[in-house]
């Protein structure tokens, strides 16, 4: 009888340059000890262990971060971290996935999750991916993980859902019908209203031979490199043979690449708690609220101050007669923005590097 090992993928190459200035370069979101008092790529991995093993955990980052992301996880097996040469986007790196997990087990099952996420209910989450994995190895499908929205959200991508699949387990599933892009206010509110769209949590689940087939059909050249490298991802040279392979790559997610053209996609729906913490203002949803409204993170003194979030870790700051902040300050560099343009922290970033401050990101 034929087994189907489980592996997990855990995406951990993002900036996060809208938690700037506590997210850079070197220490990027996925480090933050903002939440649990633990990184978040930390509670990752501790999230998945009890259903798949460190040994068959790969993190993929960018080269530069391997080193940070060792010193995080003391203990995780160091050729399981696997430094990208360059940003290729989620389509190159599921490739450079599949390339890796079929020379160790190619009846493999995997998953594909981020690093930087807040997820409550891990037994839940934990039962979501089990059944998944099971359903994969049995048939040829891609699944994914749609988020019931909350709220008429512009800045997720949703997933249009059809008719109910039976006798797939206790977590309901159903046919995935299109993969639509961030709409404007009004289509969110439509979609909020309609039951049948759901958030795109960037979370999948396929077999080898399923995602080797889809990029053989959809994306042949991304293809073509996962067979390249498909023998060489144990040699010693590997690095140098991946920095050649993705000198030349186009830059394309996985939606893009596959998601929105394949026809045997299935969508899994959310029963644990799920938050993607895109920006300062996402803390309101994970730490308590003062009674003038006020988010504190550290040490923090507010005065006739209120609907502000201060994150003031190894430093004291101070408030007085000011409202809708957000102030985060960080080694060398203090931010002090409106809290309705937090989101918009990708054009402040711009700013600095025009003014050649590049070294405070």
């Amino acid at each position: 009888m034929t087994t189907h090992p489980y592996y997990a993928i855990i995406m951990a190459g993002g900036r996060g340059e809208r938690f700037w200035p506590a997210s850079t370069r070197t220490h990027p979101k996925q480090l933050l000890d903002l939440f649990d008092g633990k990184p978040l790529l930390v509670s990752a991995v501790e999230r998945i262990e009890p259903l798949i093993p460190r040994e068959r955990i790969l993190i993929i980052t960018n080269a530069d971060l391997v080193e940070p992301i060792r010193q995080a996880l003391p203990g995780f097996p160091v050729q399981n971290i696997i430094g990208e040469p360059f940003g290729r986007d989620t389509a190159a790196a599921i490739a450079l996935s599949l390339a890796i997990v079929r020379d160790r087990s190619p009846d493999a099952v995997f998953t594909v999750l981020t690093a930087d996420h807040v997820i409550r209910k891990d037994d839940v989450f934990r039962q979501t991916l089990a059944q998944g994995l099971d359903y994969a190895s049995r048939h040829p499908v891609l699944l994914t993980i749609g988020i019931p929205p909350r709220y008429p959200s512009t800045g997720f991508g949703y997933i249009e859902t059809g008719a109910a699949i039976p006798d797939v387990g206790p977590i309901p599933c159903r046919q995935a019908l299109r993969f639509v892009e961030k709409p404007d206010a009004a289509t969110a509110e439509r979609y909020l209203q309609n039951g049948a769209y759901f958030w795109n949590s960037g979370m999948f689940i396929w077999s080898v031979a399923s995602i080797a087939e889809a990029f053989r059909t959809h994306r042949p050249l991304l293809a073509a490199m996962a067979d390249r490298l498909s023998g060489h991802t144990a040699d010693e040279n590997f690095a140098v043979l991946l920095e050649r392979e993705y000198a030349v790559l186009e830059k394309i997610s996985i939606d893009y690449a596959i998601m929105e053209k394949a026809s045997n996609i299935l969508m899994a729906e959310c029963a644990f708690e799920w938050d993607d913490v895109g920006s300062w203002t996402s803390l309101a949803s994970h730490f308590p609220v003062d009674e003038q409204g006020n988010i504190s993170i550290g040490t923090v003194a507010a005065l006739d101050s209120s609907s502000s979030i201060i994150v003031s870790k190894n430093h004291i700051t101070a408030l007085m007669g000011v409202d809708h902040l957000v102030v985060v300050q960080a080694p060398g560099v203090t931010l002090i923005c409106d809290r309705e343009k937090a989101q918009d922290l990708k054009r402040l970033i711009s700013l600095l590097r025009e003014k050649g401050l590049e070294q405070c990101l």
